[in-house]
C-alpha cells in the first residue's frame, strides 16, 4: 500500500511538473500575433463595428496568468464623423489561476490607459451606440416576440466569490466625448482617472476618482467597506465626497445592507452652500427661465438623512436654504407603482415674484396663452389617480404677484383621483381667510369646488399690492362658494357655478364721487372741467350678495349705504364673453352736510347703466328711467318737459332751442342745482 501511495505521489507531481514547466513555455514559443487577424474578425462579427488591434499580444500564464494589449480601435458607422466609438492605448491584467478553483480572485494588477468613448448623435437624429451587437450594416433591432423575464438575485445568496484581493486597480488618462450634430453641442469629459487601492473583503477600499469637464474638475474620494466574507451580504459602510466644477461639494455617508438581494440603505445627505446660478454656467448653460431678480438662485444648501428599500423610501430631518429662504421638510414614498407619499414641509419665508419672470416676459406668455390651442387628447391623469397623498405645508411669510400673506397652513389629502384641500388657512392685511376645496380628476374631464370665507382683511392695500389698483377701500367679510369643471380657462368660466356675499365696511370706492355727481350732473357724466384731486365716495357699508350660473354672474340687491346716498346694483357680468350689464340706482337721505353743501335734498336722483366689456366698461345716464321715475312721484313737470317727450315737435325754435330747453330742464332737477 505504501508503494501504491508513493508511486501515486511521484505520477502526481511529475504532472504538476509538467503543466507548470507548460505554462512557462508555452507562451515563449507561440506566437499568438498570428491570431490577431482572427481575433479582430469575431470582434467584429459580434459588435457590428470594425475592430482593429494595432499593437502586439502579451501572454503569460504562470504563477500570474496575464494578458496585455495595446492600441484597441472599435470604429463607428460610416454616416458618423467621428472615426471611432472606443479607442484604448493599453489594457493590462494580471490574475492568479489556482486560486480561482476556490472563488479566490486575486489580482495582481489591472490597468485600463487612454479609454476614449465618444457618443455622437448624427443630423439624422441615431447615436452611434445604436445598433452594437447585430451584425455590420443591420442598425434597426427587430423588436423581440418573447419577453424575457427580469434575472432576479435569489433570496439568501450573495457575490459568487469567497476572497478578493487586488494590488493595482487603475483606470487613467480616460476621456468621454459628447457630440450632437442636431444641436451643435459638443461637450467633453477628460483625464478620467479611478484609483482604487488594498482592494480586499476585510478592510475598507479607498477610492480616488477625478476628471475634467469642459476644463472643470470633478472628483469623487472616499471609502467602501469592509465588503465582507459574503459579498452582497451583511452591512457595507461608506463615506463619500464629491466636489465638482468648483462650485458643488457633497458629502454621502451611511451604509448598505444585503446589496444583491433584499437591499437597505441609510444615508446621510450633506450638500454645503453653492451657488446654482454658477453650476450652470460653468457647464455652459443658460438657466432654463429668466429671474425678475438676477441676484436669487445664488445659494442653496442641503441636509437630510435618506433610509429604504427599492420598495420605500423616507427622507427625514431635511433642510434646504434657498437664498433667503429655509425649508425643513420630511417625506416618506411607499409602492412607486401606485405612489404613496406623505410629507411635513415648513417654509419661514419666501418672495416668489423674486423667482418669477420678469413682467413684460409674463404679459408676452399671457398672451400667447389667450391664443386658442388645437383641440387634441386632453391631460393624462392617469398618474394623479394611482396617486395616495397625504401631507401639510406650513409657511410663515409669502409674498406672490406683489400680495403679503402670513401664517399659511394647508393640509392635503386624496386617492383614486380625488383630492382634498382642507384646512387652507392664512392671514393677509389685518384679517384671516379660510378655505376648504376639493379636486376630482377620476373622469376625463376634472371637477373642483372651493369654499371660502374672509374676514376683517383690508381691501385698499391688498388691491394695490396684487392688482395694482386703487378703486376700493374698506375693510372686507367674504363668504363665497363656487364648484366648476373643465381643463382649460374657458371651460371652467363656461361651467362656473356658485354663490357668495361680499360685505365691506368703513369704507370709500376711489374714482367716483356720488356727492359731486348730485351737486352737478356735468361732473357725473365727464362734462365738467376736470380736478386735480382724486374722487371718492365714502360709505359706511357696501353690500354685494351674488350668485353665478354657467359663467353669468348676477346680482339683484347689491347696495351701498353713504351718508348721502343710497345706492342699488342689479344686473350681469358674463365671465365667458366678458361682458357687463348692470343698472345703478341711487336715491336721496338726508342732506349733503358733511360733504359740502347743507341743503335739504329730495326727488329724483338719475340712474346711471354700466354695460360694455371688462376692459373697456361704458357708463350712460339712464334718461327714460329717471323721467318714467319723476312722472310715478307726481311730481309737477316743467313745461319744457313735455316738449321733450316723444310725439313733441321743436317748432321754429329748431335744434338750438330744443338744446336750451334740455339744458333748462337738467337745473330744474335736484341734482342740477
Amino acid at each position: 500500500m505504501k508503494k501504491v501511495i508513493k508511486w501515486l505521489s511521484i505520477i502526481v507531481g511529475g504532472l504538476l511538473v509538467l503543466v507548470i514547466a507548460a505554462l512557462l513555455i508555452v507562451p515563449r514559443f507561440v506566437d499568438f500575433q498570428k491570431y490577431k487577424p482572427e481575433i479582430e474578425k469575431r470582434v467584429a462579427e459580434a459588435t457590428g463595428r470594425p475592430f482593429t488591434l494595432g499593437g502586439d499580444i502579451s501572454l503569460s500564464l504562470f504563477p500570474w496568468a496575464g494578458v496585455s494589449l495595446s492600441d484597441l480601435h472599435l470604429g463607428n458607422p460610416s454616416d458618423f464623423k467621428e472615426k471611432d466609438f472606443l479607442s484604448v492605448k493599453s489594457f493590462e491584467v494580471r490574475v492568479k489561476l489556482l486560486p480561482l478553483l476556490l472563488r479566490d480572485i486575486q489580482v495582481k494588477r489591472f490597468v485600463l490607459k487612454g479609454p476614449r468613448i465618444v457618443l455622437e448623435r448624427n443630423m439624422k437624429g441615431r447615436g452611434n451606440w445604436e445598433g452594437i451587437g447585430k451584425p455590420s450594416g443591420d442598425t434597426h433591432a427587430k423588436p423581440s416576440k418573447k419577453k424575457e423575464k427580469p434575472v432576479e438575485a435569489e433570496p439568501g445568496k450573495g457575490l459568487p466569490i469567497k476572497a478578493l484581493a487586488v494590488g493595482e486597480f487603475a483606470i487613467t488618462e480616460g476621456t468621454i466625448l459628447w457630440i450632437d450634430q442636431v444641436k451643435g453641442e459638443r461637450k467633453e469629459i477628460s483625464d478620467v482617472t479611478l484609483r482604487l487601492e488594498q482592494v480586499s473583503l476585510d478592510h475598507p477600499i479607498p477610492l480616488a476618482f477625478s476628471a475634467k469637464v469642459d476644463g472643470l474638475p470633478l472628483s469623487l474620494d472616499g471609502k467602501v467597506g469592509p465588503i465582507g466574507k459574503d459579498p452582497g451580504k451583511g452591512t457595507v459602510p461608506f463615506e463619500l465626497s464629491l466636489k465638482a466644477l468648483k462650485q458643488l461639494d457633497m458629502n454621502l455617508k451611511g451604509k448598505i445592507t444585503d446589496p444583491a438581494t433584499l437591499m437597505q440603505f441609510d444615508l446621510a445627505l450633506q450638500i454645503s452652500p453653492f451657488s446654482p446660478r454658477k453650476l450652470i454656467a460653468a457647464l455652459g448653460q443658460a438657466l432654463p427661465v429668466k429671474t425678475s431678480d438676477p441676484k436669487v438662485l445664488n445659494r442653496l444648501s442641503l441636509n437630510a438623512k435618506v433610509k429604504g428599500t427599492p420598495q420605500t423610501v423616507s427622507i427625514s430631518d431635511g433642510t434646504l436654504d434657498l437664498d433667503e429662504s429655509k425649508v425643513n421638510f420630511s417625506l416618506k414614498a411607499m409602492d412607486f407603482s401606485k405612489p404613496d407619499l406623505s410629507f411635513d414641509l415648513k417654509l419661514d419665508q419666501i418672495d416668489i415674484d423674486r423667482y418669477l419672470p420678469p413682467t413684460s416676459e409674463t404679459s408676452s406668455q399671457e398672451k400667447k396663452t389667450k391664443a386658442p390651442a388645437p383641440k387634441g387628447k386632453g391631460l393624462d391623469y392617469i398618474p394623479l389617480r394611482r396617486l395616495v397623498l397625504d401631507g401639510s405645508i406650513r409657511v410663515g411669510k409669502l409674498k406672490a404677484r406683489g400680495a403679503k400673506l402670513q401664517d399659511i397652513y394647508l393640509k392635503l389629502s386624496g386617492k383614486n383621483g380625488r383630492f382634498h384641500l382642507n384646512p387652507l388657512g392664512l392671514k393677509l392685511y389685518e384679517g384671516s381667510m379660510t378655505a376648504e376645496g376639493t379636486l376630482d380628476v377620476s373622469q376625463d374631464t376634472p371637477k373642483s369646488n372651493m369654499e371660502l370665507q374672509a374676514t376683517g382683511i383690508q381691501v385698499q392695500p391688498f388691491l394695490k399690492d396684487f392688482l395694482k389698483k386703487d378703486f376700493l377701500a374698506g375693510t372686507v367679510k367674504a363668504d363665497v362658494a363656487v364648484r366648476m369643471a373643465g381643463e382649460d380657462a374657458e371651460g371652467i368660466k363656461r361651467t362656473l357655478n356658485g354663490k357668495g356675499n361680499l360685505l365691506f365696511n368703513d369704507g370709500a370706492i376711489v374714482g367716483i364721487d356720488l356727492a359731486g355727481m348730485v351737486r352737478n350732473v356735468a361732473s357725473t357724466f365727464g362734462l365738467a372741467e376736470k380736478t386735480t384731486e382724486k374722487p371718492r365716495t365714502d360709505f359706511t357699508e357696501l353690500r354685494a350678495p351674488f350668485t353665478i350660473t354657467k359663467g353669468v354672474l348676477n346680482t339683484s340687491e347689491t347696495s351701498l349705504l353713504s351718508p348721502l346716498l343710497r345706492v342699488l346694483v342689479a344686473g350681469k357680468a358674463d365671465l365667458v364673453k366678458e361682458t357687463l350689464d348692470f343698472r345703478v340706482q341711487p336715491k336721496f337721505v338726508g342732506t349733503l352736510k358733511g360733504q359740502g353743501d347743507t341743503k335739504q335734498r329730495t326727488g329724483i336722483m338719475v340712474p346711471v347703466l354700466v354695460t360694455g366689456s371688462f376692459a373697456s366698461p361704458k357708463f350712460r345716464p339712464d334718461l327714460k328711467g329717471m323721467l318714467k321715475q319723476r312722472l310715478e312721484k307726481g311730481l309737477p313737470e316743467p313745461s319744457e318737459l313735455k316738449k321733450l317727450l316723444p310725439g313733441q315737435t321743436e317748432g321754429k325754435e329748431g335744434t338750438k332751442g330744443l338744446e336750451e330747453k334740455a339744458k333748462s330742464l337738467l337745473k330744474s332737477l335736484p341734482f342740477g342745482q
